[in-house]
């Protein structure tokens, strides 16, 4: 059984011992799973220690760049990134953006040469920006911050800087802003005038379950999802890391279907 842990600065009501649980035994293993929430003055002592007893943990807000002087070094999508969420054998990874990239493939969204949206430049719209252009689509890049969206073209080569969002054909147009959670909820990035000339809206918020961005784009009839497929699947990517398999889309989308039939009955 696998020794795994989530830390972040409070991460009590996080979700990732039962998801991790679920995959891990999907895929024929188990775990335990310890919660680590500690303030910034206790990251040395709690980083340590789950670097020296546990085969593995994954990190989360605020400390995803906190995390990098402690490792032997990062790999893949965190040497791009720069941001760790995942951490095996000491090495660093980041699986937000693949998690990202198969939950459009699972979902039928499919970017390729289409002109797609991302509002908000933050760590999310990063990972989103790079995954998108890797998948062959052209990218504009709109945030309220318009210095951390410039800094992301500038970053991703091929994306475009938006001053302002208008209604335009899009196929895709992704929420990576926080806006429609916690004390924003009931509201949208965008309105139905933008919303009504795309295709596909993806919002990766994930509580509530249908944001107000993803309830007036279902409205105007277009295919929405929302972000529990990525968080789940990001989990997945993690995992498979832990185990040292291959991940398969096919079986990470079967393990989805699994855990929303028993934990959204």
């Amino acid at each position: 059984m696998n020794k795994l842990a989530l830390i972040g600065k409070d991460v009590s009501k996080s979700d990732s011992a039962k998801m991790h649980g679920f995959i891990q035994r999907g895929l024929g293993s188990g775990c335990s799973y310890e919660l680590v929430s500690c303030p910034p003055e206790g990251f040395d002592a709690a980083v340590k220690r789950l670097l020296a007893e546990f085969d593995g943990f994954n990190v989360t807000i605020p400390y995803k760049l906190t995390v990098i002087p402690y490792l032997r070094g990062l790999r893949g999508d965190a040497a791009v990134f720069g941001a760790v969420n995942t951490v095996v054998g000491g090495v660093g990874y980041n699986t937000d953006g693949a998690g990202f990239a198969l939950m459009l493939e699972n979902g039928g969204i499919r970017p390729a040469g289409r002109r797609a949206l991302v509002l908000g430049a933050g760590g999310a719209g990063r990972s989103v920006v790079k995954k998108l252009l890797d998948a062959g689509a052209h990218v504009q890049v709109f945030d309220v911050n318009g210095d951390g969206a410039a800094a992301v073209c500038r970053e991703f080569a091929g994306a475009e800087l938006l001053g302002s969002v208008t209604p335009e054909d899009r196929y895709l147009i992704v929420n990576a802003t926080g806006v429609g959670m916690h004390k924003s909820e009931g509201r949208s990035p965008v309105g139905e005038d933008v919303l009504s000339r795309c295709e596909a809206a993806v919002d990766l918020i994930y509580v509530p379950r249908q944001s107000e961005f993803l309830r007036l784009a279902a409205g105007l009839g277009k295919r929405t999802l929302n972000g529990e497929g990525m968080l789940f699947y990001q989990a997945y990517f993690a995992d498979c890391l832990v185990l040292g398999r291959a991940p398969r889309a096919e079986e990470a989308k079967a393990l989805f279907e699994q855990y929303r039939e028993v934990y959204q009955a």
